[in-house]
């Protein structure tokens, strides 16, 4: 089985390098920070499939970034915290996390848990491509090509372009953008917008007609490539059934 990617967040930067190591030795591809400020870029940026987070970080943040990555993101949570009564473990449960573990723990048992997430995962993971008739996407490369013509895109225009592939046919508002494609707390619909027409001018035939990125009026933008015509690959994503469904783009 091809490897997983992790994120870890946690405070102890002895465990932190603990956990990255026995992940790691377990053949996954592992990214560590001591902090939800430092996590925030790497979450957007990249794919995450499992992400490890400290439910003791300061002010109570842990379980609040729990909560905003149950709602925004397509990975499995594990959370670890030195509280251990039922009230607590509840809490983390409801909050998002899919397992939640009690410090100090087994090095074993941490790993056990985590794979045995990771092979409820890997039988629905997404694929690596998503192959359009026109339209290729390749998530590990970040690279995209367009009628087998290469594009290169900035890092944001590839983040940008990769929330709406997600949203699969579904018109984002330029605030939801804003939110789940770029790095930064930023409050200008502009700066999508500008985005936008810089991704039109790669990928459109003719960007004063475009056909692939269309406005959806009083709404936002959507990705639409080849009019109705779903994708051959499909992205991860929560349904009311289940955390991993898979939605085919319509």
């Amino acid at each position: 089985m091809s490897p997983l990617q992790i994120q870890i967040v946690e405070g102890n930067p002895h465990l932190r390098t603990l956990l990255s190591w026995q992940l790691e030795k377990a053949g996954h591809i592992v990214r560590s920070c001591g902090s939800i400020q430092q996590a925030q870029a790497p979450l957007k940026r990249n794919i995450t499939h499992i992400l490890v987070l400290d439910g003791d970080l300061p002010d109570n943040s842990g379980l609040e970034f729990c909560r905003w990555a149950y709602q925004q993101m397509d990975a499995a949570i594990v959370l670890l915290s030195a509280k251990d009564s039922e009230a607590d473990i509840v809490a983390g449960l409801e909050a998002g996390a899919d397992d939640y573990l009690t410090k100090p723990m087994s090095m074993q048992v941490f790993t056990a848990r985590v794979e045995a997430i990771a092979r409820r995962i890997k039988r629905c993971t997404p694929p690596s491509c998503l192959n359009y008739p026109s339209l290729r996407i390749d998530l590990v490369q970040r690279q995209v090509t367009v009628s087998e013509r290469a594009v290169e895109l900035t890092p944001q225009e590839f983040s940008l372009l990769f929330v709406l592939a997600q949203a699969a046919g579904e018109a984002l508002s330029r605030s939801e953008l804003l939110r789940r494609a770029w790095p930064d707390a930023i409050d200008n619909p502009r700066t999508v917008d500008t985005h936008i027409l810089s991704l039109r001018k790669k990928l459109e035939t003719n960007p004063q007609q475009p056909h692939l990125i269309q406005t959806v009026r009083n709404v936002g933008y959507r990705l639409y490539p080849d009019a109705a015509t779903s994708p051959h690959g499909t992205l991860a994503s929560r349904s009311s059934n289940g955390k991993f469904a898979a939605v085919v783009g319509r």
